[in-house]
């Protein structure tokens, strides 16, 4: 399970979809819904997890969509 973030990229001008905590852009797209259907492909692809959309203009979180079934008790180490 792996989370995606999906922000705005001031400096391209352009939506970007990575995984939380990576530092380069898994891809870079020209509209948010794009961005948001390939960070969910992405999530369903690694078992689940959440794609949170940012806001545009001060990158605070928008909403956030749950993909597949949360471990509730996620492994330890």
């Amino acid at each position: 399970m792996a989370d995606y973030d999906v922000q705005y990229d001031k400096d391209s001008g352009n939506w970007s979809a990575k995984k939380a905590g990576a530092s380069r852009a898994a891809g870079r797209f020209d509209t948010q819904q794009q961005a948001h259907d390939a960070a969910r492909g992405l999530a369903e692809r690694s078992g689940g997890g959440e794609v949170r959309d940012h806001r545009k203009d001060n990158n605070q979180t928008r909403n956030t969509d749950t993909v597949g079934k949360k471990d509730p008790h996620p492994p330890r180490g």
